[in-house]
């Protein structure tokens, strides 16, 4: 039977970062069992945040959580004090200094896990499938995504025998790495059992290098990650830029320099 590669696994230090970013050692194993915990209990803890991806990154004494949200509000709470409390809850879950950073989804529409739960609420809330899955996808084109293709499985409708349907639109070439593809996997608890929803979402063509980590190493002060080709600011410590000098003798317009009547004769 043919089998299906993970679209994000396949471009894993191509054009897409690693959500861990540390190294295990000897307690390699005992980590990756905490980030699981670290993520189950977010989503767990905060179920109307709309969390997206959670980045974790570990140094010797501290490990860093950086939640990218469609709601960072609800996160964040009145004054703080949501976050305060998420951060002192994990403190006891991993018994280490935790620092949490909220990084804002600007378009809720690009990333396939917001919108494989806006979909998956809609099926609790009983909207038809049909219905959710093409507004999902209408909406996603409309933001600007080049293809998108959503397959929902399971008892549709309530029907006795559980199908599957799939609704696409525009282009997902998943065997060309250098296209930036989503891809997510939610679940709605219906009634009627489990209905899983599966999102594909093309966002566009990278040509040039990127960073593959923008999360990784951001501070407090700076939990907006700078985009790729974007200026640093100076007044928060940016280096200026090394000065090429042009008072050797060299043509600004291209020239390599000299006597122009040197080239006349």
């Amino acid at each position: 039977m043919g089998q299906k590669a993970h679209p994000i696994g396949n471009r894993l230090g191509i054009i897409r970062g690693w959500d861990s970013n540390w190294f295990g050692g000897k307690n390699f194993a005992q980590k990756v069992v905490e980030d699981e915990k670290i993520r189950n209990y977010l989503i767990a803890r905060i179920p109307k945040g709309g969390i997206a991806r959670t980045i974790i990154e570990r140094t010797l004494k501290r490990i860093t959580v950086s939640i990218q949200t469609a709601r960072p509000g609800i996160i964040i709470g009145k004054g703080g004090t949501e976050v305060d409390r998420i951060r002192e809850e994990l403190k006891k879950l991993t018994s280490q200094d935790v620092q949490i950073n909220i990084v804002e989804i600007r378009k809720p529409e690009m990333d396939a896990a917001i919108i494989g739960e806006s979909i998956a609420k809609q099926i609790e809330s009983r909207v038809n499938y049909r219905r959710a899955t093409k507004m999902a996808i209408q909406s996603s084109m409309r933001a600007g995504a080049e293809g998108i293709k959503v397959r929902i499985s399971g008892r549709l409708n309530g029907a006795e025998m559980a199908r599957s349907e799939e609704y696409k639109e525009g282009k997902i070439p998943l065997h060309t790495f250098r296209y930036d593809i989503d891809y997510a996997i939610k679940e709605a608890l219906t009634v009627y059992g489990k209905i899983g929803i599966k999102v594909w979402l093309c966002k566009n063509e990278v040509f040039t290098k990127r960073d593959l980590s923008p999360l990784v190493g951001l501070t407090k002060k700076d939990t907006k990650p700078r985009r790729e080709g974007e200026r640093s600011d100076r007044r928060e410590g940016g280096d200026r830029g090394e000065r090429r000098d042009n008072r050797g003798g060299g043509d600004r317009r291209g020239g390599g320099g000299g006597d122009r009547r040197d080239k006349r004769r």
